[in-house]
């Protein structure tokens, strides 16, 4: 089997949650959910994963299939309303989508234009700012665009580093914005004053494409040979899986279209 762009964004999502060890996995879209799901059956076995509704599962199912009590084993309970204290007090990895993404690492899935008079509603801050001063952030982009890659956000939503430290120890204490995937690249926010470096490119994927695609400089994180590496393709277990048992129906391709 042959990897896709798709393919290679849910090992890069994979390897996000990796060094994990026992944490809860809260992942927020389709292709998020898949690599979290491949996660727990490759790298990280003690990652904590739920039906995205009420329940612990030890072994992810495929993606948006309708629990099954042949297949799925139950682990805990974790209806919607104890989420929140896990937020507020738990070990915990979201992954969350972004409208926007700043150089600095704040998101914005709130409103598009002034903040008075906005020209586009959308979703509303939602849990992001709790999300980000309680728990381990990454972000989720499937199309890498400068609409989506800007100089600064037009409402923080979910707050970076930089943001975090300004606002004084309470919500910096907990803030770790790990990884920012898009269908390109992988990026953190380890460049100089908390900014956006690019650490891996998508195979195929050159940084200026990268940079043709954003809105706002960021650093490179460069190898000693002055190359940016790539981001590693899928093993054939990791194939296997994906295509046979956690996605049969090509769902992340909607997505993420090959190139």
């Amino acid at each position: 089997m042959t990897a896709t762009r798709a393919d290679v964004c849910a090992v890069a999502i994979a390897d996000a949650f990796a060094d994990d060890g026992e944490i809860f996995a809260s992942p927020m879209g389709l292709l998020p959910m898949l690599g979290v799901r491949l996660c727990r059956l490759t790298q990280n076995p003690d990652l904590v994963i739920s039906d995205g509704e009420a329940m612990f599962l030890a072994s992810p199912p495929p993606l948006f299939a309708q629990h099954s009590p042949e297949r799925d084993v139950v682990e805990g309970w974790i209806p919607f309303r104890k989420v929140f204290d896990v937020i507020a007090y738990g070990k915990r990895h979201v992954m969350m989508g972004a409208t926007q993404v700043d150089r600095h690492g704040n998101q914005n899935i709130s409103a598009i234009g002034d903040f008075a008079r906005p020209t586009r509603q959308l979703l509303g801050s939602r849990g992001a700012p709790g999300n980000t001063v309680n728990n381990r952030t990454s972000y989720w982009v499937p199309k890498h665009s400068p609409r989506t890659f800007v100089e600064r956000v037009d409402v923080v939503s979910g707050v970076g580093p930089a943001r975090a430290k300004a606002a004084g120890p309470a919500a910096a204490a907990y803030n770790d914005i790990h990884r920012i995937v898009s269908n390109l690249g992988v990026f953190d926010v380890r460049g100089a004053d908390d900014t956006l470096r690019l650490r891996t490119v998508h195979p195929g994927v050159t940084v200026d494409e990268v940079r043709e695609a954003s809105g706002c400089e960021f650093q490179v994180d460069e190898t000693a040979d002055g190359t940016v590496a790539e981001t590693r393709l899928p093993t054939a277990e990791e194939l296997t899986l994906i295509n046979e048992v956690l996605d049969p129906k090509g769902l992340r391709f909607k997505e993420v279209p090959n190139p």
